[in-house]
């Protein structure tokens, strides 16, 4: 007959994965919240509304995983990264977003985002990238690391040229936004013109629409 099986003999149950969650739409966090708590290896352990919130939260729970949505009101997602990681150099941040630009991306992996998905996967893929995050890889939406890959050799928009579009993308006449910037309309002009050269777009609209969809501005 084999001895019983002890307390002493039984081998320790490795602790669940512990998760903040960030996004300023209640449904969305109630949801995925939901789909957290029917893994046995997770457990949320705080939610917040906005940046400055996930930020305190963090503080006081130290997580294992922060789930980061990126566009909210108040303190956005990335500056919150930015301040996270300045006091927690090791903290395991993934973004969630519904936007697959490679700017936004970029800017999210270079404030120490460790994983970047979509918010359309989330039912899919989820689960696996919060396990890869906490186990030390990176993980990247596909669509998103394709993006990354297809600008990287591409001219970026500078600061002036990024201010002008989202004036534009607010409606401005070329008049208002040099006006509004101290610069000839000239120079507005002129400004437009590289702009829709970068962006490989013809005109205002498909400049706005093309800087929006990598994360340029926000509309």
């Amino acid at each position: 007959m084999e001895p019983p099986v002890t307390d002493a003999c039984r081998l320790p149950t490795a602790a669940p994965i512990r998760v903040l969650v960030v996004d300023d739409h209640p449904m969305m966090r109630e949801g995925i919240v939901a789909v957290l708590a029917r893994q046995d290896d997770m457990v949320v352990v705080g939610q917040a509304a906005d940046g400055a919130e996930a930020i305190d939260m963090f503080r006081s729970v130290r997580p294992d995983i922060t789930l980061m949505d990126v566009q909210m009101r108040g303190l956005g997602g990335i500056e919150a990264i930015e301040q996270i990681r300045a006091e927690a150099p090791a903290a395991q941040i993934v973004v969630l977003t519904t936007y697959p630009g490679d700017t936004l991306a970029l800017r999210a992996l270079r404030a120490g985002a460790a994983g970047y998905l979509l918010k359309s996967c989330i039912r899919k893929d989820l689960l696996d990238t919060i396990r890869a995050v906490h186990g030390g890889r990176r993980a990247i939406a596909p669509e998103v690391a394709q993006d990354i890959a297809l600008h990287a050799t591409e001219d970026r928009l500078n600061e002036r040229e990024i201010r002008i579009l989202s004036l534009v993308a607010e409606g401005q006449a070329n008049k208002q936004i040099a006006w509004q910037m101290a610069l000839s309309t000239d120079t507005i002009k002129a400004h437009l013109k590289t702009i829709f050269t970068k962006l490989d777009v013809a005109d205002r609209t498909h400049a706005v629409v093309m800087a929006a969809r990598r994360g340029f501005i926000q509309i």
